[in-house]
């Protein structure tokens, strides 16, 4: 297999571009693709700061090293959520990838050293409530500390890992429940709607997992490769093993199945009405935005014997 660019030995195929490329093509080719999608999609500016949310995991570290490439200002933000030794390890994988990249700046908030209990705990403690899944917890918890950082720092924009197999994931999944409210926001932009909430970018949404897991070997950076242990029976896992075998047979389904959609929508092809925006305001205790009454849901997780509503 030879590079379709050079003739030098490819060391990636790509079947639903009908690419072969070597390690310099490749990158350079993963480097355009990244660039034309933050322009595409207007995400942010050569001026912006940008907070990236980098788990351990390979699509955040890749991002991050992504944008450090293009010369974008862009620093790091873990959050240890405190599950045991899979945390642990994606803070080494972390800190490895941060010292190598000194240009960087990294912020680190461990959530029980900050707020009294890790995810697991405060799970552990709300499950006599009404509460809420571990899974839904912890995003809960994420999405408010990435916006709190971004905002405390004077970041313009948060920007996540996710590629174009969690997307089309997350569509089919919106779609068999018809999510109307979901189906009607799913973008790579999430802007700033209100006062104190930061911009949201997916810049990986046109890569596959599989380019990305490429990235990550051919220049070296190292993640933990484990799943996070409560993800184990996520319906997500499910869509993405669907969506799998569609591109087994059909080379490419995952991104028309995605990027289709986002152009139909954006046409006017299909029409979605979400229900009518909730009033937002500022949370009484932390200001964040929240529609919910006096305190936002994550201030109330916190709250001795209570449990949190959305």
């Amino acid at each position: 297999m030879r590079c379709k660019k050079c003739d030098q030995p490819a060391v990636i195929r790509m079947h639903q571009h009908r690419l072969a490329l070597c390690k310099e093509h490749f990158v350079e080719w993963v480097l355009n693709r990244v660039a034309d999608t933050i322009r595409s999609f207007r995400m942010f500016s050569p001026k912006k700061k940008i907070l990236v949310a980098v788990s351990g995991g390979k699509d955040s570290l890749v991002l991050w090293d992504i944008l450090l490439k293009l010369g974008y200002k862009a620093d790091g933000l873990h959050l240890n959520l405190g599950i045991g030794e899979y945390s642990e390890r994606s803070l080494d994988y972390v800190l490895k990838f941060a010292d190598s990249h000194p240009e960087a700046d990294l912020i680190i908030v461990d959530i029980k050293e900050r707020y009294g209990m890790s995810v697991p705990e405060l799970a552990e403690a709300k499950k006599h409530g009404r509460g809420r899944k571990i899974c839904s917890l912890c995003g809960l918890v994420k999405r408010h500390e990435m916006n709190r950082v971004a905002n405390e720092r004077g970041y313009d924009v948060v920007a996540t890992g996710h590629n174009l197999d969690d997307e089309a994931a997350t569509l089919l999944g919106n779609l068999l429940n018809w999510k109307i409210e979901y189906l009607a926001h799913q973008s790579p932009v999430l802007p700033s709607t209100y006062p104190g909430l930061v911009r949201k970018v997916r810049p990986l949404v046109r890569l596959y997992e599989r380019e990305t897991a490429a990235y990550a070997l051919v220049e070296g950076i190292e993640y933990i490769r484990e799943e996070c242990p409560h993800a184990l029976g996520a319906k997500s896992l499910l869509y993405k093993e669907i969506l799998n075998r569609l591109e087994d047979e059909m080379p490419g389904a995952k991104q028309r199945f995605y990027m289709d959609f986002l152009k139909a929508r954006r046409e006017g092809l299909i029409k979605l009405q979400p229900p009518p925006a909730q009033q937002l305001h500022p949370c009484e205790v932390c200001g964040q935005p929240t529609s919910a009454p006096g305190k936002c849901a994550f201030c109330r997780l916190w709250e001795p014997g209570s449990s949190s509503g959305s």
